[in-house]
């Protein structure tokens, strides 16, 4: 509804007053314009307005920027989280590879010693893999990735690129197990190779070493003799190591000695082996040396008078005797 006169702002009124007082308001206005041109009072007015008033804004401001704190906090609480995360993925997948790069480089170096050891030697052999192993109550034992398919038989020896590991003792289709030296039902032929005693070593039940007993008390045993194959029996090639000793001491009964050896191969360790085949025997006697004759430039000439050398004698002494006799004509 249109406001009638007597309703309008009395600023505004159509009276005289009201023309006054407006002419009064725009003098004062640009009276105050004027000064705060030269002398800067509503500068200063200002100011001090706005120190005054700008802890109201301050307060009226703190749950937003509350709000927005909290939310850039969180946010870089959960990317940091995320990202720790990841960087403890990325080690833990270095810290794999690097693992299993050791491993394969140390496997490799096994497998580079029992190639050396194979070409060193000459052998015939196979390799194998260790698969499973038994450390059961008095049996050690391991089992192998070959089996009769593969050309292995009974009582095949097994040595490490260190030393023997055991035989063969059972052979299936696929697998084989294998006797540890260490085993206590097992026994190899050895000789001491610094005296040339020969003797048995068997396995021990705690698993880990050799023993030789029986020793005779005059015998020369001494710690650190080393001990290799004998291969008396026929079961494992002469000269392979088999262990070193490590104690010698009277029996029980005060009638022997008994020696103590660790075994030269890595039988804890080794995860590939070496099967020996048949090693091929020489038939017969050996073949007779070549003769042998004087140098070719100092053997007799070629033709009848190489073929004959008695002809060769007389027809040379022949002008000999003709100039031994005077007056025979020539």
């Amino acid at each position: 509804m249109a406001r009638t006169r007597d309703e309008s702002s009395p600023l505004f009124a159509g009276n005289a007053a009201g023309t006054l007082r407006l002419i009064v308001y725009l003098a004062l206005a640009m009276v105050l314009m004027v000064l705060d041109q030269r002398n800067g009072w509503l500068w200063r007015v200002r100011y001090s307005a706005a120190a005054v008033v700008e802890p109201a804004y301050r307060l009226a401001g703190l749950p937003a920027a509350g709000v927005r704190t909290l939310s850039v906090a969180f946010a870089d609480r959960q990317r940091l989280t995320e990202q720790n995360q990841r960087l403890r993925e990325n080690l833990l997948l270095a810290n794999t590879k690097l693992n299993r790069m050791a491993s394969v480089a140390e496997q490799n170096q096994r497998l580079k010693q029992l190639l050396d050891t194979q070409h060193s030697l000459d052998l015939h052999v196979q390799l194998a893999r260790v698969i499973g192993i038994d450390m059961g109550a008095y049996r050690y034992r391991i089992t192998l990735n070959l089996g009769a398919r593969d050309g292995v038989k009974l009582g095949q020896p097994v040595i490490d690129a260190h030393g023997v590991m055991g035989q063969v003792r059972e052979v299936l289709p696929t697998t084989s197990m294998v006797m540890l030296v260490t085993d206590p039902e097992h026994a190899i032929p050895v000789v001491i190779e610094r005296s040339g005693l020969r003797t048995v070593a068997y396995g021990s039940r705690s698993g880990d070493e050799l023993t030789l007993p029986n020793l005779p008390l005059a015998a020369d045993v001494r710690v650190g003799d080393r001990l290799l194959t004998s291969g008396l029996g026929g079961r494992f090639p002469p000269g392979f190591p088999v262990g070193d000793i490590l104690a010698v001491a009277p029996a029980a009964t005060g009638m022997f000695l008994v020696a103590q050896a660790r075994p030269a191969a890595d039988i804890d360790r080794s995860a590939d082996v070496l099967l020996l085949h048949d090693q091929a025997e020489p038939d017969g006697p050996p073949s007779p040396a070549t003769p042998v004759g004087p140098p070719r430039d100092l053997a007799p000439g070629k033709g009848a008078v190489a073929a004959d050398p008695l002809r060769a004698s007389r027809t040379a002494t022949k002008p000999m005797v003709a100039a031994a006799r005077p007056g025979t004509p020539r």
